[in-house]
Formats: C-alpha cells, sequence, structure tokens
C-alpha cells in the first residue's frame, strides 16, 4: 500500500430519518474546510428541496475533505465521505454506498434511541466488515438521555458505553474530537493500484449537456483520462472522457487510483448503462472478475398514473423519461382504462419511492395526476384447458379468472418494529389484523421492545408505516427486508358501477377480507357517484358472485308539480310516464365515474 493510499479514509454515516445526518455532514464540511461560510446553506449535501422539506436524503452523496492529523504530520488525510439515503425503499443504494465504504459513523439521536432501521443498517454494515464509530448526537437537547442510550448501542454493538462519543451536529461540539476518531479508527483502503481496474458504481446522475455522470470508488488499478472503459454487467464500452474528485463540485484530475472515490464522465446517454453496484474496468487490460454483489433494481409497487387531463398524456410521457434519466430503478409502460383513459403503469421501490415520484411530477413538471391503488406482483399458476402455466401480475386487471386459477403467491417481508413497551398490544394487534405471523420479541433495554413479525408485502405498501405511527403516537419505528413468495387465499375483487367493471377500482385482496373491502369501497362509491335520473347499482363481486351492494337512488323530477287539484289518476299517469322514460333512459344512458371515486380506495378506512 502506497503513502498516498494509507491517508485516505472512506467513510458514511448511517443514521435514521431526523438524527441528524445532514447536520453532522455540514458540521463536518466547516470543520475540514471543504466549505466556505458564504457556501454554507443547511443540508448542503441535499439538492431536492423535497430532501430540505421533509429532513430525508432521496439521493445519495459523496464529497472529498481533507483533515489534518492530529500528530501534525506535513501531509493531510483526505476523507471520503459517502452519504446514504436513509429510507428502506432504497436499502440496496444503502448496501453499495455502505460497500463503497471502510468504515460507518453510527448516528443515534440520544433523545429517541435506536431506531428499527438504523439496527437494519448497522447489520448491513457489519456483513461489509465496516469499522463502526457510534455516536450519540442531540446531547444538548433538555429531553437527551445519553446515558441510557449509549448502553443499548453497547448492547448491539458491543462498543464500551463510556467509549462513545457524544456529539451536537447542531453547535458542532465535539466535531474535533470526531474527525480525530475517524482517522485513527477507520482503517485505509486496501488493494492494487497495479492490478487490472476494479471500480465499483454507487451512483450516477444524468447532465443534460454531458450524459450520465458515473460516482464509483476504485478497488484496485489506475483510471487514466481517455482510457476506454467497459461495465461489466452489460458489457457496453465507453471512454473516460473525464475524471476527477467529488468536492462541493467536481474537481477534474488526471487518474484515480486504488482507494480513491471519484466522477466519470463518457458521453453516456443512458443511466440505465451504468447500474449501480455494476464494475467498471479497463478495455486493455479487464479485471477477470466483477466486485460481487450486482442487483438489477426490483420495483416492488406498482401503480397506474393518469393524467387528469387526457391532453396531458405526452406531457406525462416526457416527465417519466426525464425522472427516469436521474433514477434508473424507475420502471412505467403505457396502458388503458376504460375509465381513466391512457396512462401508465409506474414501478417504484416502495411507497416513499412512489410519494416522491408523485410530488416532482406535480412540482417540477406542473401535472396533475391520478393514481390507481398501488399493488405488488402476484405469482399466479393456471390451469386453462389443461395447459399450465405460471404468469406475473402487477395489475388487477390482468389477474386471470377464477376458473382457470389454482394457486396464487404473494411476497412476504420480515418486519422489525421498535417500539416503546407501552404500545406493544396496539402494534401487535395492528400486524395481527394485517395477516401477520408472529416471529420474536426482545427487550433493547427497560422501555423499548424489538418486534419481529412476517406480513405480505401488499398488507404493508398501503397505509401501514402511518397506521404504525399513530397507534405508537409516532414512537415506533419499522424496518422491513422481502423474503420470498408464499402461496395465500387471494382474489381479485371487481368493482362494477350501473354492471359495467371498473378496472381501475378493482383490486386482489385476501379472500378472508374480500367481503368487508367490497362493502367499504361499495358503500364510499355510492357517496361520490352523482346521482342520475335512473338508480345506478355500485357492486362488488369475485367472479360471478356478488359480495356487496349499494344503490345510488335516483334523482327524482317532481313531474307532478303543474297539478293543482283535479283527479288523482291524472297524477298517475304523468308518474308512470316518468317511470317507463327511466327505463329507456337506464337502456342507453351511461354513468360518468368522478376522479375522487379513484381516490377512495386510497382513503377508505381499513380498521
Amino acid at each position: 500500500m502506497d503513502v498516498r493510499q494509507h491517508r485516505i479514509r472512506n467513510f458514511c454515516i448511517i443514521a435514521h430519518i431526523d438524527h441528524g445526518k445532514s447536520t453532522l455532514a455540514d458540521r463536518l464540511l466547516e470543520a475540514t474546510g471543504a466549505i466556505s461560510e458564504r457556501e454554507m446553506k443547511e443540508q448542503t449535501l441535499d439538492d431536492m428541496d423535497l430532501e430540505r422539506e421533509r429532513g430525508i436524503t432521496i439521493k445519495s452523496h459523496a464529497i472529498r475533505m481533507k483533515h489534518d492529523p492530529p500528530d501534525g504530520g506535513d501531509e493531510g488525510y483526505v476523507f471520503n465521505l459517502i452519504d446514504t439515503p436513509g429510507h428502506v425503499d432504497f436499502s440496496y443504494e444503502v448496501s453499495r454506498a455502505l460497500k463503497a465504504c471502510e468504515g460507518a459513523l453510527l448516528l443515534v439521536d440520544a433523545a429517541q434511541g435506536i431506531e428499527a432501521q438504523t439496527i437494519s443498517t448497522v447489520y448491513q454494515a457489519l456483513e461489509h466488515d465496516l469499522k463502526i464509530i457510534p455516536v450519540l448526537n442531540k446531547i444538548d437537547l433538555p429531553s437527551a438521555r445519553p446515558d441510557a442510550v449509549a448502553q443499548s448501542i453497547e448492547d448491539l454493538t458491543g462498543d464500551p458505553a463510556e467509549d462513545i462519543l457524544r456529539i451536537s451536529a447542531k453547535t458542532g461540539e465535539g466535531t474535533g474530537e470526531l474527525l480525530d476518531a475517524i482517522t485513527e479508527r477507520v482503517p485505509p483502503p486496501e488493494g492494487n493500484a497495479d492490478a487490472p481496474l476494479r471500480a465499483l458504481i454507487f451512483d450516477s446522475v444524468y447532465d443534460t449537456y454531458r450524459g450520465t455522470v458515473v460516482y464509483a470508488r476504485l478497488f484496485d488499478g489506475t483510471l487514466k483520462k481517455q482510457e476506454g472503459i467497459r461495465f461489466m454487467a452489460n458489457k457496453k464500452e465507453y471512454d473516460a472522457e473525464e475524471i476527477g474528485t467529488l468536492h462541493l463540485g467536481m474537481n477534474e484530475t488526471d487518474e484515480l487510483r486504488a482507494g480513491d472515490v471519484g466522477y466519470v464522465i463518457g458521453s453516456i446517454k443512458d443511466t440505465r448503462d451504468a447500474r449501480v453496484g455494476d464494475t467498471i474496468t479497463i478495455q486493455r487490460d479487464p479485471a477477470e472478475e466483477p466486485i460481487p454483489g450486482f442487483e438489477e433494481p426490483k420495483p416492488m409497487v406498482f401503480s397506474g398514473v393518469y393524467p387528469t387531463d387526457s391532453d396531458d398524456f405526452e406531457d406525462l410521457r416526457t416527465a417519466l423519461d426525464k425522472l427516469q434519466l436521474n433514477d434508473a430503478s424507475l420502471t412505467y409502460e403505457p396502458e388503458t382504462s376504460g375509465a381513466l383513459g391512457y396512462g401508465f403503469r409506474v414501478g417504484f421501490l416502495g411507497l416513499l419511492h412512489m410519494e416522491i415520484i408523485q410530488e416532482r411530477l406535480y412540482r417540477e413538471f406542473d401535472l396533475d395526476i391520478i393514481t390507481t391503488v398501488p399493488n405488488v406482483k402476484y405469482e399466479v399458476d393456471t390451469n386453462e384447458a389443461g395447459e399450465k402455466d405460471t404468469i406475473l401480475v402487477d395489475s388487477p386487471e390482468d389477474f386471470p379468472h377464477h376458473g382457470v386459477v389454482e394457486k396464487v403467491r404473494e411476497p412476504y417481508v420480515l418486519a422489525d418494529i421498535i417500539t416503546p413497551s407501552d404500545y406493544i398490544g396496539n402494534l401487535m394487534q395492528l400486524c395481527e389484523n394485517r395477516r401477520g405471523e408472529y416471529g420474536s420479541q426482545r427487550w433493547l433495554d427497560t422501555e423499548r421492545v424489538k418486534l419481529q413479525y412476517e406480513l405480505p408485502l401488499s398488507e404493508i405498501v398501503f397505509d401501514f408505516y402511518d397506521t404504525l405511527k399513530s397507534v405508537s403516537r409516532g414512537y415506533a419505528s419499522f424496518d422491513y427486508e422481502v423474503t420470498g413468495y408464499r402461496a395465500s387465499d387471494l382474489v381479485k375483487l371487481t368493482i362494477l358501477i350501473d354492471e359495467d367493471p371498473i378496472d381501475a377500482l378493482s383490486t386482489i385482496v385476501h379472500r378472508d377480507k374480500a367481503y368487508d373491502v367490497g362493502r367499504k369501497l361499495a358503500k364510499k362509491l355510492k357517496e361520490l357517484i352523482p346521482k342520475q335520473l335512473f338508480e345506478i347499482p355500485v357492486q362488488a363481486s369475485i367472479g360471478k358472485r356478488i359480495v356487496a351492494r349499494e344503490t345510488v337512488k335516483a334523482k327524482r323530477k317532481d313531474v307532478t308539480a303543474k297539478c293543482y287539484g283535479g283527479d288523482v289518476s291524472r297524477k298517475r299517469k304523468l308518474l308512470e310516464r316518468q317511470k317507463e322514460g327511466k327505463k329507456r333512459m337506464k337502456q342507453v344512458g351511461s354513468v360518468d365515474v368522478p376522479q375522487e371515486a379513484f381516490l377512495a380506495v386510497l382513503s377508505m378506512d381499513e380498521d
């Protein structure tokens, strides 16, 4: 290992949402002089307004800092901070960012304590053999419990409670000691600068003028400017037209060596060519094996996205194209609904990812959209006329007729819930209501418990997180990982309005819940569908069997208003004529379903 490589420290910050990760990154940038006072703003590494408003990191970032050594040596240390997203939806990006590091700061709020997501990420970091440095943040808060939280960190990581660093990212207290700890405890990167190039892509962004900018960590070899490079997963080849290191901006250099973190620009037109987790090598002397762990992004949640105005269809396509340039995990394909017209079937990593894309479509592209109820991907075994087949279904309208379905399998997750002991009963009841199977229960300290449940993914993608926060008064935290597919008794619940099936309102539910969901949905639609001059039946069916029905009563026009006295038979004749007219109208009439009805499924109370 050369002297230069010995002075590099690559690390990330592991923290739950709102535990102060972005604020700590700001203090580190200030303390190392990586940013001037004039350039300083809150959450410097968070580019999007959405990130600032919500206090979360959506896209991972990287920045290079220089720290003068505590021993007073001539040459300073180079710190590469690789910021990571802080939500379970982006767990694959987190795992690749961890892979690019040798150390991690475990940042825990001294008032809130360890959360479920934090534990999950710590276990990932330990799998990658990262050196964990536990750090207690927000010690200046009146509600801080530094001693109790330090003890729970000791139970998790094994570090003695008295050795855990205590800081305030807001005031900067303890930042100097933290920088010294990074220098002393995080090991320098290993790797041979003379070996064939192997660089891990941990992120990529799209530049309108220069194409895809790839962020990579070099494990072996040396990359020189203008060298021919190859992406090992898809064999695509480009020239490294510009390379450099990542400061607050991009600093161009002539070469990157093993241990460095930097960027590569090579007229890469499509971000899908430079997937997160792929390995870059050079064409003239390629590496034999890529860095292990590469996966294609797998959408877990699917929803129909339609413009409220059908004239905006092409604008929506253009917007999704542009969003996909910076987010290769976003997938979409055109689809048509009889009720909603032309739109797209969009695949998301999870509910937060879906929410962010919706918000960006509205803010950045000024589009009003309707989204159908989110669904997961099911495996369906069919047997039609003796021919057996297995198909993947992510939309209710693609669900086969119940007569040919043999078996349906749905994705399950292993969920970790950390909660104060007061709310154990509420949360266990919530999990039982969502078809959860109890796994284990472990006390983290005298007040907090970790519950483990196996749950169907379809039961948590919708409103599980909001309900969990509600029943625990905001104190519980939640994390999950997908474990595989399992057979379930699932059926397609079809909604019929005036005896016409409305695909956009249909959904896939467990048979035991079908009656309940159908009844609530029919009741909700009855309130939302405007009255016509004829009765409108609203029905929920499984196959040919109607499981729930409501009726939108006819609007009554008073045809006898002009009759003042006289024979009652005259009034009866007018009413009979009106009745006949309504029958004819029903034969030719159509019902316009308002947009609010398509949101009824989303706002339906499941409890």
